[in-house]
């Protein structure tokens, strides 16, 4: 996770939001059962913090 936030430069996209969001996204992704799904959860987080404004598939006014 830390990796592909770097990669990103989304760090500090990812460190500005609160920890309730922090704390879903890392539970959400570490739950799929699949690591295709981890894959490509890990991808919609990654593009959320890189376009903002969205968390979740959600608008995020942060």
């Amino acid at each position: 996770m830390a990796e592909a936030l770097e990669q990103r430069g989304v760090r500090a996209q990812y460190d500005a939001r609160p920890p309730y969001q922090r704390n879903d996204y890392l539970l959400w992704i570490n739950k799929a059962k699949l690591d295709d799904t981890k894959q490509k959860r890990l991808a919609q987080m990654l593009d959320e913090l890189e376009n903002g404004g969205v968390y979740m598939n959600m608008a995020w006014n942060g």
